[in-house]
């Protein structure tokens, strides 16, 4: 039974993928910020392994590495799903802003990653998912620092794609634009506006079963009547 571990689980796009894996018959390990979503997902899933961890705290983050390797070995999939949405402008956001939005979105999933490489390099297979945004690929106003550090995270997959190659390890950066979740709570915007998380969920399956010969670098979402704004 192969083995997942996600993490931003117990909300939108990353409960969604817990669920289809799930479904697909796959052990779960899911992560997220101690609370009552993470408690909810543990009640609705009884058979995923629910682990609180703070994906900014670099401390909780090995923590959360080796619990996962002791109790369970080297994952199958790693779905780099945690972060966080903060719109603002360069020229008028707080002098903290980036460093928060990269400790929030790329600098976790980077240090998860990499005590997780080691194992699926020695075992030559493993996927790794990062959940990257249309941000990752597109200036828009009020991007700001989320938008830089989205950037980011989509450059950090293309340059692990290409270090493990030889290791039979794929990297997929997959980019959804605006989802139905609650980042989006009190936009007065229609539901035909927005991609339902499941979706999502249903592409990062897709992208998991294919033949290990075969890896899907860069998937970009987008809701049918095209970005907000446009």
């Amino acid at each position: 039974m192969s083995l997942v571990l996600v993490t931003g689980a117990s909300r939108g796009i990353g409960r969604a993928i817990v669920s289809r894996f799930v479904a697909g018959g796959c052990t779960v390990v899911a992560c997220a910020r101690p609370g009552p979503s993470l408690e909810a997902l543990g009640a609705d899933f009884p058979g995923v392994d629910c682990v609180p961890c703070d994906m900014r705290d670099e401390a909780a983050v090995d923590a959360l590495a080796r619990s996962v390797l002791e109790r369970h070995g080297v994952p199958d999939l790693l779905v780099n799903n945690a972060g966080q949405y903060r719109p603002g402008r360069i020229s008028e956001e707080a002098d903290d802003a980036l460093l928060d939005m990269l400790q929030a979105n790329l600098f976790g999933a980077y240090r998860l990653t990499r005590r997780l490489l080691p194992g699926m390099v020695a075992r030559r297979s493993g996927t790794i998912i990062n959940m990257c945004s249309v941000a990752s690929i597109a200036a828009y106003p009020d991007g700001g620092s989320y938008s830089i550090a989205k950037h980011a995270l989509h450059g950090f997959s293309r340059n692990l794609r290409e270090e493990m190659k030889p290791h039979g390890v794929r990297v997929v950066a997959l980019l959804p634009g605006a989802t139905l979740t609650s980042s989006w709570d009190g936009v007065e915007l229609p539901e035909d506006r927005f991609m339902p998380a499941a979706d999502v969920a249903e592409v990062a399956w897709s992208a998991w079963k294919m033949s290990a010969r075969t890896v899907v670098e860069d998937i970009v979402m987008r809701p049918q009547l095209g970005d907000l704004g446009s």
